[in-house]
């Protein structure tokens, strides 16, 4: 759990910064426009994100969508259509209850999230070329080691308690 009366480790404000400065960069507008252009994908941010997530998963409801982008349901809903219109994704019934539906890529949006992948891959070797192949590999190992350890305490933490 938390400790906010002691100060983070120098290490760990260096991390915090470092992981700053490339959200910052991954997320501006204007490289997000660069790499769908690269890609030929004409999708905005959250449509992609959706496409990443469900690229990596087995089908699932638009509700199970919005826990894992931590997302209000409504946004998922708005771009689930969006992507069902361009024929990137579609609805299947639920195996688990034949009531409820689950969203699926299509071919079509496998081959979109396949080509925004190749990119963005392609853009980060071209940044990392002097990094040498066991470089590459300890940070790849180290950032997922990471990514699971904030999912972990993120599932440990406590809600925040909300004003009335």
């Amino acid at each position: 759990m938390s400790t906010p009366d002691v100060p983070a480790p120098p290490e760990v404000a260096e991390i915090e910064r470092a992981l700053h400065r490339l959200t910052y960069l991954s997320t501006r507008a204007r490289q997000h426009e660069r790499l769908m252009a690269l890609a030929g994908v004409p999708l905005d941010r959250a449509a992609v994100a959706l496409l990443r997530q469900m690229a990596d998963t087995e089908p699932m409801r638009p509700g199970e969508l919005a826990a894992r982008l931590g997302v209000e349901a409504s946004h998922v809903t708005r771009t689930v259509q969006q992507l069902r219109r361009s024929g990137h994704v579609t609805r299947v019934p639920d195996p688990d209850d034949r009531r409820a539906q689950r969203i699926e890529l299509t071919d079509s949006g496998r081959e979109a999230i396949a080509r925004i992948r190749e990119t963005g891959a392609r853009g980060m070797r071209a940044a990392l070329a002097h990094w040498s192949p066991d470089d590459l590999r300890q940070l790849a190992t180290l950032f997922h080691r990471m990514v699971d350890d904030f999912l972990a305490y993120a599932a440990e933490e406590p809600e925040p308690a909300r004003s009335a």
